[in-house]
């Protein structure tokens, strides 16, 4: 399993949504997946994944992922149970956009001349050459959001979009949900997410992320992907780690 420099998110390591995205088809469930990221994913580097091994409770999958002896993640199923507050209005996200993190002028200090808060990320990043510009704009009250211009490139079979993109898409707009409230969190530590369906790629999607709770270092966060009718496609729970509040 090698997890190519195109997907970083940190410049030198991997975006936690797609990893934890791609993690999760280690091991099969009709529930939600539970990733845990135990260290930075490295890129261009083979690491080994490790599925199934012994079930520590009744009809739960659990694997890993290392690299040597690191532990990289684990990854389990679980159930996810998340209250997704009422969607934004199409309109006046998509005109909100403009607001977005993601495309502050210098908004690093170590990276001038870039635009947003990561500006290389495969999820967020506006100078990305290839990227998937999840651009989330403050839309309410601790809620950001974007919509989502897919590309019918990303389809897989059927002219699917993987279900690790909709992970990714769902791992950005979290931490900057907490932006809004004026906290800075750190790196993705957890995400547990569910893919109900995977719409058509090229399709226009609904991102949204809100913030959930603080508990010491831990930042909970929600976030959903929909369809331009409504239909819930992907939803998850991210967890940052940051300073304790």
């Amino acid at each position: 399993m090698i997890i190519a420099a195109k997907f970083r998110g940190p410049p030198t390591s991997g975006n936690g949504g797609y990893v934890s995205g791609l993690f999760s088809r280690l091991i099969e469930s009709s529930d939600a997946v539970e990733v845990t990221l135990r260290a930075p994913i490295p890129l261009d580097h083979a690491l080994t994944p490790v599925a199934p091994i012994e079930s520590v409770a009744p009809k739960e999958s659990v694997a890993k992922v290392v690299d040597g002896e690191t532990l990289i993640a684990e990854i389990r199923s679980v159930e996810l149970s998340l209250e997704i507050p009422k969607l934004p209005d199409w309109a006046a996200t998509k005109a909100a956009q403009h607001l977005s993190y993601s495309l502050v002028e210098d908004f690093q200090p170590g990276m001038p001349g870039k635009r947003g808060f990561h500006p290389i990320c495969f999820c967020c990043g506006a100078d990305h050459e290839t990227g998937l510009q999840v651009f989330a704009a403050p839309v309410g009250e601790n809620q950001v959001a974007t919509i989502w211009q897919t590309d019918a490139k990303w389809a897989e079979e059927e002219g699917l979009l993987p279900s690790e993109y909709l992970w990714t898409a769902m791992d950005c707009p979290g931490q900057f949900a907490f932006l809004q409230a004026g906290i800075r969190t750190g790196l993705l530590g957890r995400m547990t997410a569910q893919v109900h369906f995977r719409p058509l790629a090229g399709a226009p999607l609904l991102v949204t992320a809100w913030t959930i709770r603080v508990e010491g270092k831990k930042h909970f966060a929600g976030a959903a992907v929909h369809t331009e009718d409504g239909r819930l496609c992907s939803e998850a729970v991210t967890v940052w780690i940051g300073r304790r509040e």
